[in-house]
């Protein structure tokens, strides 16, 4: 479809990254944002009234894992370990392959109504996420987790339904990308074959790093270096690597990060919930570090919703440096927008022509967004994601109208309620 986006105020990028709303017309061709102004000729354009909406870049849940959608609650207030290893893993493997579809579907619809286009997601169940996504609408890159000594044996089989997936699933909204899962369940030998394995096959990579003190105490006493210095010897870390956590770094830390041109996906409500932190944006700041935001999964953050984390993200981090200047809403929207669509070398997050056609529509007349003296502000201290009106992908819509065009809402809900009562 073609559109021709009028009436509605447009969300851009002006001098020194400052966001910048314009009253234009938007033009969408072919999946991407064809023009901002005036076409002489707009004859084969579909008209989509945009009055009273502000038309933003599509906002990215960098790290996630859809599939524990209906875990959530299931967990809550307690310490990581049990949380991981008592209460979500026992879970994970009883659950099957239709049970992680219709979870995955469910964690779509809570992102997509919220105004996410774009999301990083580990998961563990071959097929079954991916055909979620496909069926979503949603741009994703996805990842099967990786865990074990060696990809030649007991990794092996992980590896494989990777490489399987990534064949069958791949297409103009679906990535795949190699997910070791952490520094705790991969060996350094596994972790070194991903890395060739990454460059061998030009895909990008995600690993959780950092995340809890214990995992940064015993990687000390194992290897004598901290996480970071530990990926770093492997050679792991590189542009084309996104590090989900990284609320334990220390030392020389943040300088490696910075050289190594990886990408840190910041997940604030959930390692707080777990106790494990927050992480230190100011040093990650000064150091000029790639920073992007995620929510994580359901099962420890209990929202998907990305305003939800934006809105917490900065405030923690004034209250941390007792700083109101630190973390400002418009550096906190450029994380969800504009600083994720560097990763991975996706055309996403700004709405300039040639980009990715990915696109939230807000109504500005919601009374938590009444007046919206500055946009930034708004969409960062006043929004909630039930201001979402509409949003595209790809130049289509998926959700229009707060109705979903692809997705029987009323059957996932169903099925993840048998499912909840079925595991919880």
């Amino acid at each position: 479809m073609k559109y021709k986006i009028t009436g509605g105020t447009i969300l851009q990028m002006g001098a020194n990254a400052a966001l910048c709303p314009v009253q234009a017309d938007l033009y969408v061709a072919d999946g991407k944002i064809a023009h901002v102004g005036t076409l002489a000729d707009d004859t084969d354009y579909e008209t989509v009234d945009a009055k009273g909406l502000l038309v933003i870049p599509g906002l990215a849940n960098m790290h996630t894992h859809a599939y524990m959608s209906f875990m959530r609650g299931c967990a809550d207030d307690v310490s990581f370990d049990e949380w991981l290893f008592r209460r979500v893993m026992p879970i994970e493997d009883a659950m099957t392959g239709e049970d992680a579809y219709w979870s995955a579907l469910l964690g779509c619809m809570e992102m997509i109504s919220t105004g996410t286009t774009r999301i990083t997601d580990m998961h563990m169940f071959k097929g079954d996420v991916p055909r979620a996504m496909r069926d979503a609408g949603i741009r994703a890159n996805i990842g099967r987790g990786l865990v074990g000594d060696d990809l030649t044996t007991d990794g092996a089989s992980r590896f494989r339904e990777a490489m399987e997936e990534m064949a069958e699933y791949k297409s103009d909204l679906l990535d795949f990308i190699l997910a070791p899962h952490a520094i705790y369940t991969c060996s350094e030998r596994l972790l070194r074959q991903v890395n060739d394995k990454a460059h061998e096959l030009s895909l990008g990579k995600e690993i959780h790093l950092a995340e809890s003190r214990k995992e940064y105490e015993d990687c000390i006493k194992a290897h004598g270096k901290s996480p970071v210095e530990y990926l770093t010897e492997l050679g792991f870390l590189d542009e084309r690597t996104l590090l989900a956590h990284c609320v334990q770094l220390d030392g020389e830390d943040y300088r490696l990060l910075s050289e190594s041109g990886a990408h840190v996906v910041l997940n604030p409500v959930s390692n707080a919930k777990l106790g494990n932190g927050a992480p230190n944006y100011l040093k990650m700041n000064q150091h000029g570090l790639r920073i992007c935001i995620g929510t994580d999964g359901a099962a420890s953050n209990n929202s998907q919703n990305l305003f939800h984390e934006m809105n917490y993200f900065s405030l923690l981090q004034k209250a941390q440096c007792r700083d109101p200047k630190i973390a400002t809403a418009q550096e906190t929207l450029r994380m969800a927008t504009m600083n994720a669509g560097k990763v991975f070398g996706k055309k996403t997050g700004l709405i300039e022509e040639g980009y990715l056609a990915d696109l939230t529509f807000l109504d500005m007349n919601a009374l938590a967004l009444t007046p919206a003296n500055d946009i930034a502000s708004a969409l960062v201290y006043s929004a909630n994601g039930s201001e979402v009106d509409s949003v595209m992908v790809g130049g289509n819509f998926v959700y229009r109208k707060k109705e979903f065009t692809a997705i029987d809402r009323e059957r996932v809900l169903y099925e993840t309620a048998r499912i909840a009562k079925k595991y919880l």
